[in-house]
């Protein structure tokens, strides 16, 4: 019998489906959900290669580390409880 490593779990338990032009489909714990880039603008202008490098970040938690973004799965499944907010820095904005 193959011993599954936590890591290989980890990582597999969470996957980029599809990339399409208003969003990503993503897939958690078998599970699929829509992230639409007017809610989650950050994937917007990202690169293939960096929306497809997803992680678990421990077992409520997704992470895509080339763009420092993070989201907690219940956020997925109830995005009315989670606005966002962006606060902006004094040098952002001007």
């Amino acid at each position: 019998m193959k011993k599954i490593s936590k890591q290989n779990t980890e990582r597999t338990s969470v996957s980029v489906r599809s990339i399409l032009p208003d969003g990503i489909f993503i897939s958690v714990y078998g599970k699929d959900y829509y992230l639409s880039f007017e809610r989650l603008p950050w994937f917007k202008h990202a690169k293939v290669s960096e929306i497809i490098n997803v992680s678990m970040m421990g077992k409520n938690a997704i992470r895509w580390e080339d763009l420092d973004v993070d989201l907690e799965i219940e956020s997925l499944m109830y995005p009315e409880r989670y606005p966002l907010v962006m606060k902006r820095t004094v040098n952002e904005v001007l």
